[in-house]
């Protein structure tokens, strides 16, 4: 008696890869869905302990920080990334030294100049003839009188001025600090981007694994 077998459904070797295949793409598709709902979640987190942590930060600032998925390969699971493109916002997180010429604007606490901003003030001063350095305690500042050719650029300084001495009111002419000249600033760790996202991996994990019990 001659016995014949033939292989068919999952058994067959063609069904069973294209089995397979789908299977994976499936499993790849939820778990990125997951990843981008859960990844939103976690990159509003981050920006919640952003503004917690930079007192000063500016909308944009915040938006910075985001959340992408990254399944373009095929065979390989999807990566969640959250982070920000702003290129200084590394030394905060693990705190460090610049060095090199740099002017410190004096500014009123919790407030912050930009960079261009700033150089359009020195500038401004500078072509006015009103921007001169004296010796202070060891180091080098950069002085304004209060004048009103300058009322404006200097609106911010003598804001400053006035939370310093404790004054009103500022007399005309009198000379307002603007800047400190530094060689060397030391930055603390201020913002924890890796602990405040660890914080959140429990939730992804519960989300892949939700998506993946439902194949």
């Amino acid at each position: 008696m001659n016995l014949q077998f033939t292989a068919s459904g999952l058994l067959d070797a063609g069904s069973f890869d294209a089995w397979r295949s789908g299977l994976w793409q499936s499993l790849r598709g939820q778990v990125a869905q997951a990843m981008r709902e859960t990844g939103k979640v976690m990159a509003e987190n981050v920006r919640s302990e952003m503004r917690t942590r930079f007192k000063t930060a500016k909308p944009a600032f915040l938006r910075s920080m985001r959340s992408k998925v990254f399944d373009s390969k095929p065979d390989r699971l999807p990566a969640l990334y959250i982070g920000s493109k702003v290129p200084w916002l590394g030394l905060h997180e693990q705190g460090g030294t610049i060095q090199g010429r740099m002017l410190i604007p004096l500014l009123p606490q919790h407030q912050r100049l930009g960079r261009k901003a700033f150089a359009r003030v020195v500038r401004d001063l500078m072509d006015s003839g009103n921007a001169f350095f004296i010796q202070r305690e060891g180091r080098a500042i950069l002085m304004a009188e209060n004048l009103s050719a300058n009322s404006r650029a200097l609106t911010r300084f003598r804001r400053a001025e006035r939370e310093r001495t404790g004054v009103k009111r500022l007399k005309r002419g009198q000379e307002i600090p603007i800047a400190v000249f530094v060689r060397r600033v030391t930055l603390r760790r201020r913002f924890d981007l890796q602990r405040t996202v660890e914080r959140d991996l429990p939730q992804l994990a519960a989300a892949i694994q939700k998506t993946a019990s439902g194949l």
